[in-house]
């Protein structure tokens, strides 16, 4: 039975990143863990994108209006979907990208414009001794619109050269996450998880293969 969202785990390093891991890519059947709005707004709650206030205006919003839920939702799977193909774009193995630019180039132009819309949207606020602009001033856009900041955050500011993925090829999961060890060379989204697994499935391999070659 797949997990809750609220018991997702969080390793991607940045909310961005842990909201493309919201999708099982694996397999025959991807499995969504923002299954509705309630799910969405549980998670935004979680990975700080809204406080609880903030969480019961949407709520309001949202209930208030059944439309503008479902437009927020299927907004924030669109951003999900692009930055998924830019980060896999930006990683390379040996000196190769691991994803499509083509689809990635179509990607940032419909991120921009996601970003263009929360943006119109924001307003200047002074918060001694800075102005900064903040996002989600309309309760009903107000997740679709942060997580549009997000994306941007972490295209703009992060080190994408450091933007790993769990590798599906040796048994990991295909999470996206930003490696922030100091020696660049972690592999996997949690060792805890995914890297014990795989040794643990590697030892019983060689362990019936040595059994077999005694036999």
């Amino acid at each position: 039975m797949p997990l809750d969202v609220c018991q997702l785990p969080l390793v991607g390093g940045h909310p961005a990143l842990d909201l493309v891991n919201t999708l099982e890519r694996g397999g025959t059947s991807p499995h969504d863990f923002l299954s509705d709005s309630s799910a969405l707004l549980r998670w935004s709650v979680r990975v700080g994108v809204l406080n609880d206030a903030a969480a019961e205006q949407v709520d309001r919003a949202w209930r208030d209006e059944p439309a503008a839920a479902h437009a927020g939702l299927a907004a924030v799977r669109d951003i999900r979907d692009g930055l998924f193909l830019v980060l896999l774009a930006a990683i390379t193995a040996d000196g190769a990208s691991a994803g499509d630019p083509v689809a990635a180039g179509a990607a940032l132009v419909a991120l921009h414009q996601r970003w263009s819309g929360a943006a119109a949207r924001a307003r200047l606020v002074l918060d001694p001794p800075r102005v900064r602009l903040a996002y989600g001033t309309v309760p009903a856009m107000l997740v679709p619109d942060r997580i549009a900041e997000a994306a941007l955050d972490v295209m703009l500011t992060a080190d994408l050269t450091r933007v790993r993925r769990c590798p599906v090829p040796e048994g990991g999961c295909g999470w996206l996450f930003l490696d922030q060890s100091r020696s660049g060379s972690r592999r996997w989204c949690r060792m805890a998880d995914c890297g014990n697994a795989v040794k643990a499935r590697r030892l019983t391999e060689r362990r019936r293969a040595a059994r077999a070659s005694h036999s």
